[in-house]
């Protein structure tokens, strides 16, 4: 057990170097989330045939997962470009509402009840969220962006949570990086008609060391090294260590700056950002804890089931 979860914490790591790679890339956002779904899909290709999985699903259902794929590519992109609109700190304490974001849209897209918890969990984020923009204006763009990023994750989050029933992990990741890949195509081929920018579609040798470490660890690694170790750990002991990613995020963020790697500045914020930052970071780890708590108060004692058994 000690093995998986040190392996589980290495995983969350890797989720947490994204917003580090983001910044060595030169390569703009959306090219950057081109070649990283690219890269991707064909890695879980090979995933697949290595383990004698088959990948081939009906046409209505592929549809559904490339356009959840498609939602896959705005939060990546929103991610990168919030990223390097803001500092990683910035960056990672919107992507903290991620959980409040799964508050709202998880009841309304699948009819769940709101939970009382979840509401004053979500208050308490937004107070967060109000100190971190009062103590760093300037990044107050950035952290827009990477609240949006957030929502978009939640959205696509609470999809894969009905699709998951119906598809093995690692085909519907490979149909979603497609989505995702696909729809970036058809965005970079139309943006010119509308006078915007041409494709950079030529990374320096440098980018493509980071794309192949970003698409290779951190997506098609990082996923199925994941889904592997929740045959052993319960969802609920994976989702509370994956709330640490922004806090490795930030402190890789100052590795990066102590080590003169070029793009990163010193990461001197102010005591309100990391108030902030603390008050987003406890709401998200208080979820899981009170969703526990809430689920052990639902499960019948010896007595009530027998009585239920009898009925």
């Amino acid at each position: 057990m000690l093995k998986d979860y040190l392996r589980l914490h290495f995983i969350v790591f890797l989720w947490g170097f994204t917003a580090i790679l983001g910044k060595l890339i030169a390569l703009p956002a959306v090219e950057l989330v081109f070649y990283r779904t690219l890269i991707a899909a064909v890695g879980l290709v090979g995933l697949l045939v290595l383990r004698g999985l088959p990948w081939r699903i009906p046409t209505g259902q592929a549809l559904r997962l490339l356009g959840v794929g498609a939602v896959v590519a705005a939060h990546w992109i929103t991610f990168f470009l919030a990223a390097r609109l803001s500092s990683v700190s910035v960056c990672l304490a919107g992507m903290a509402t991620l959980a409040l974001w799964t508050s709202i849209l998880e009841p309304l897209l699948l009819r769940k009840k709101f939970q009382p918890y979840e509401i004053l969990l979500g208050l308490l984020a937004m107070v967060g969220l109000y100190l971190v923009s009062q103590a760093e204006f300037d990044q107050l763009l950035g952290l827009g962006v990477a609240i949006l990023s957030a929502g978009l994750s939640a959205l696509f989050s609470v999809f894969n949570a009905r699709l998951i029933k119906d598809h093995p992990p690692l085909r519907l990741t490979l149909y979603e990086m497609l989505g995702a890949c696909l729809s970036i195509m058809v965005f970079l081929i139309g943006r010119p008609a509308f006078g915007g920018p041409l494709p950079q579609l030529a990374p320096s040798p440098a980018d493509w060391l980071w794309l192949l470490l970003l698409a290779g660890v951190c997506t098609v690694y990082a996923f199925s090294a994941s889904v592997e170790l929740m045959k052993r750990l319960s969802a609920f002991a994976v989702n509370l260590t994956v709330n640490l990613e922004p806090i490795y995020g930030i402190v890789l963020a100052v590795v990066m700056y102590w080590l003169r790697v070029p793009g990163f500045g010193q990461e001197r914020l102010s005591f309100g950002f990391y108030a902030g930052t603390c008050l987003i970071l406890l709401s998200v780890l208080v979820h899981p804890l009170l969703n526990q708590w809430q689920l052990r108060r639902r499960r019948p004692t010896a007595d009530e089931a027998v009585q239920l058994v009898e009925r």
